[in-house]
């Protein structure tokens, strides 16, 4: 067998009888690395001569079957064997051919157990192909098998969803044949095996069925639904591809699907798109890393105060108990607890009527939620999270209750969005304590969490809200403290850029189309009226004293906040919405407000292409994003990117705007900057560590690594 980095071969064969079992090791998950691909190769070159073997079972060492490709080898040149060549050379064996799976088959380890002729798993494995979510399809048969196995709709499902299915529900499917009644699996497939040879089970190849295919209008149906879906996703391009491949398992002799998929495959592999994805991929398992969580092991967490019931604390609050921790909530008095309270139940509610949890289940989370209108009901608490008023006055008596009632040693967290988080810890006697941990709304559902790093923090404190971030299966991203800290920060100027724009010539409507044809959920207008505009109207007051009074300012938002026009909270804002509508229609009472405030400033307005708003948009947020970098405030560009993308919605293919901008070009999006300084050189000043990456010919990503 070839040799493995460790003291065992990557694959090792021993023999029970007249049956072969095939082991793979590589730890820790048993990817397809080339020494597991070369080792499977060999193996069944040898077995297949084998005239005392009968049949092959195929196991994984460890935790796990095959969990996929193995990510080492990302970006660099391939080995061979291909793993196309593998599975084909499974399938094409004449010995029965068992896979036998516990923990994960997920990718290519799924495709080498569709080529396998039986299939037995444990009750507690999970299979998928998640390939689409690195902008790739499944390259190694994966998309004429599965087809072939379980009929067009859910093979589809399974591809484009990229999503995990269970024993139960892949033997329901007809992806396995078996589930194991031992966890024991190379002893569970050995026995499988051999009650196949003993019923004289026959090799089943899986390129060879037909029968999921048979009703052909219903497969064409099912394929023409998930195309007509696809197409909905904004400019994705695997997703397609993949719909391409299952009509081509359809339409073509298995041979020829599988020439069609390695063709669409190698297109994938060279999109755009695919490097974006990649580069998440990698950068969401780095931002979990910080200095602290390297250098500390994280605090208890087990009991949490949650301080107000509005929808931040409340929602807080569910993704606490969706993490099974216990939870007493505190508001001002019991009205308010009242309220916060029935928001809490107001979500599992909804999850009961979706079928997503029982009545048992829900009255056995709420007996883990309390609350009080006192403090002192946090005198055991091991972390306490406040979600009040966005209000610097307003936080500080929060903490001073904390610092009163806490027990020593509690972490004290601020969910601010803003506010100067070292000025709330210098506040109380045990800033070491403080933390920002700032939540997205709404806080059960957005994966991003901001972990604020104030000044006089102790490691180990921040290595809890690493720990807590785990726990509620949320994306940590470490910011230093700034106003904004990294996305709000971010988000401030391309708004400032977009009401430049709008001031200049272009509706907000024009600017949120192109925002949403770049590939966002929706452009900054219509995500202000989500918000409620009152909220960034507050901000801006704020800041108002400490404003460069030379900066242009465009007062159009403040004119429809005057008016009592937050958005869909009032009905209207930007758009106007119908009593009960979360989609709006463009308010026209907007435009003679825009026209007002552009004479006023004495701007004559001029068109703008969709192209030179995204590159105003863009320019302005990466600028924002290398002076963020070049401050400390995030650690690295790869963290800039998975805040905008989990926080704010830059689509994700791009890869996040840092990664974005390097695959644009640094020096075209500097030269852009420059050329709009002409303008308003105050706004558009290059970030000077983007005109150090341009001169000494690096971009963001060199900065991301050592």
């Amino acid at each position: 067998m070839p040799a493995h980095t460790d003291s065992l071969p990557a694959v090792r064969v021993q023999r029970d009888g007249a049956i072969a079992l095939v082991t793979l090791h590589n730890p820790p998950v048993n990817a397809l690395s080339t020494a597991v691909r070369q080792g499977l190769q060999q193996a069944f070159a040898e077995l297949s001569h084998d005239a005392d073997v009968h049949a092959i079972v195929i196991a994984g060492s460890g935790a796990n079957f095959i969990a996929g490709a193995d990510i080492r080898e990302f970006g660099q040149p391939p080995q061979a064997p291909a793993l196309p060549e593998v599975c084909n050379q499974i399938e094409a064996c004449d010995k029965l051919v068992i896979a036998a799976i516990h923990g994960a088959a997920l990718g290519g380890g799924l495709e080498i157990a569709l080529s396998a002729h039986y299939r037995v798993a444990v009750d507690t494995a999970k299979v998928g192909l998640p390939e689409v979510a690195l902008g790739l399809l499944p390259g190694a048969g994966g998309t004429q098998r599965a087809p072939r196995l379980i009929g067009a709709a859910a093979a589809l499902d399974l591809m484009l969803s990229g999503r995990h299915a269970s024993a139960k529900e892949a033997l329901r499917l007809g992806l396995i044949d078996h589930i194991a009644t031992s966890n024991d699996i190379a002893a569970e497939g050995v026995a499988y095996a051999r009650s196949l040879l003993a019923d004289g089970a026959p090799i089943r190849r899986t390129g060879e069925q037909t029968a999921a295919l048979a009703d052909r209008a219903a497969q064409q149906a099912a394929i023409d639904a998930a195309r007509a879906e696809v197409a909905k996703k904004k400019g994705l391009f695997s997703p397609s591809k993949i719909v391409d491949c299952v009509q081509a398992a359809l339409d073509q002799p298995f041979a020829d699907g599988l020439a069609t998929e390695r063709d669409l495959f190698t297109q994938c592999l060279h999109s755009p798109q695919r490097a974006g994805l990649v580069h998440l991929f990698f950068a969401e398992r780095e931002v979990t890393k910080s200095p602290e969580t390297q250098s500390a092991q994280p605090r208890p967490l087990q009991k949490v105060g949650v301080i107000g019931g509005g929808t931040m604390g409340a929602g807080i609050a569910v993704s606490l108990l969706d993490a099974g921790l216990n939870v007493t909530m505190i508001e001002r008095d019991d009205a308010a607890l009242a309220l916060g309270q029935s928001r809490v139940a107001k979500v599992y509610d909804g999850a009961v009527a979706k079928g997503r949890l029982t009545e048992e289940g829900k009255a056995a989370i709420l007996t883990r939620f309390q609350g009080s209108t006192h403090y002192d009901a946090l005198a055991d608490a091991d972390l306490v999270i406040e979600a009040v008023f966005e209000d610097m006055a307003v936080k500080k008596a929060v903490f001073a209750e904390l610092d009163r009632v806490c027990r020593p040693g509690a972490v004290l967290a601020t969910n601010t969005s803003y506010l100067d988080i070292n000025e709330i810890a210098g506040s109380i006697s045990r800033p070491q304590d403080v933390l920002g941990l700032h939540f997205f709304s709404p806080a059960n559902i957005m994966k991003l969490l901001e972990i604020v790093v104030p000044a006089k923090v102790s490691a180990d404190v921040v290595a809890t809200g690493f720990a807590l971030a785990k726990k509620l299966k949320k994306v940590p991203v470490r910011a230093g403290v700034c106003d904004g800290f990294i996305g709000n920060r971010i988000l401030a100027v391309y708004r400032t850029a977009a009401d430049h724009m709008m001031e200049d010539g272009a509706s907000p409507f024009e600017i949120d189309a192109m925002v949403r044809a770049f590939g966002y959920p929706m452009g900054p207008y219509e995500m202000s009226d989500l918000a409620g505009g009152d909220i960034g109207w507050a901000t801006r007051k704020r800041r108002a004293a400490t404003r460069d009074p030379k900066a242009r300012y465009v007062h159009i938002a403040d004119r429809l906040c005057e008016r009592g026009w937050f958005g869909q909270k009032t009905g209207q804002g930007w758009y106007v919405y119908e009593a009960g509508s979360r989609s709006g229609k463009p308010n026209p009472a907007v435009e003679p407000l825009i026209a007002e405030a552009r004479a006023k400033a004495g701007v004559t307005p001029r068109p703008f292409t969709r192209e030179e708003l995204e590159r105003r948009y863009v320019a302005a947020m990466v600028n924002e994003g290398a002076r963020v970098v070049e401050e400390g405030i995030a650690l690295r560009p790869l963290d800039v990117d998975v805040t905008l993308v989990h926080g704010y919605g830059f689509p994700r293919h791009k890869g996040g705007p840092m990664k974005y901008a390097d695959l644009v070009g640094l020096p075209q999006i500097l030269a852009d900057i420059q050329s709009f300084a002409k303008e308003d050189p105050l706004f558009w000043q290059p970030a000077p560590l983007l005109v150090r990456l341009v001169q000494e010919g690096k971009n963001f990503d060199s900065l991301n690594h050592g």
